[in-house]
């Protein structure tokens, strides 16, 4: 049987930090709620969770290198809506911001979740931020969780046979 790793929500610790986006605020603010209400029930308090809001996704990646690279969190949430309009210009933010806090991840050895709705409609997007399709905000905190957990198991099994 091969040996694996499972990160377990139940076992994360460490401080976590949310990026949520201003611009689409009746989006992103049911994201922010699920994201804490889910980190809550998990036994988070409020000072384990630190809030940045930003203008809009544009302005997301920027503060998460910040907030990862300051070496004071354990994982960093990122929170935005980006709604198709009739220009092609949330093709260019998406490819932007996905990208850009993918390399903030590696780069940093940090968990960064992706919890950006990429939505054709805001209809889509209430439905993503705790409609009948969930809360993407809830899902990334407990990805967040799981990642921390995992993480810690694999530093913890590399030292071991070190």
């Amino acid at each position: 049987m091969p040996i694996e790793f499972k990160g377990q929500p139940t076992r994360a610790t460490g401080a976590i930090a949310i990026v949520v986006a201003r611009f689409n605020e009746t989006i992103t603010g049911n994201l922010l709620r699920g994201a804490v209400e889910t980190l809550k029930a998990s036994g988070y308090t409020s000072q384990d969770i630190h809030v940045a809001w930003v203008p809009g996704a544009w302005e997301v990646p920027l503060i998460a290198q910040k907030f990862a690279r300051s070496g004071r969190f354990a994982a960093v949430i990122t929170l935005a809506a980006v709604i198709r309009g009739e220009t092609t210009h949330d093709q260019y933010i998406n490819q932007q911001v996905s990208q850009s806090l993918g390399q903030i991840s590696l780069e940093t050895n940090l968990p960064v979740l992706f919890g950006v709705l990429t939505c054709q409609s805001v209809e889509q997007a209430i439905h993503r931020s705790g409609g009948r399709v969930g809360n993407k905000g809830s899902d990334c905190a407990k990805a967040a969780l799981e990642m921390i957990d995992l993480i810690a198991q694999l530093e913890t099994d590399a030292a071991s046979v070190a």
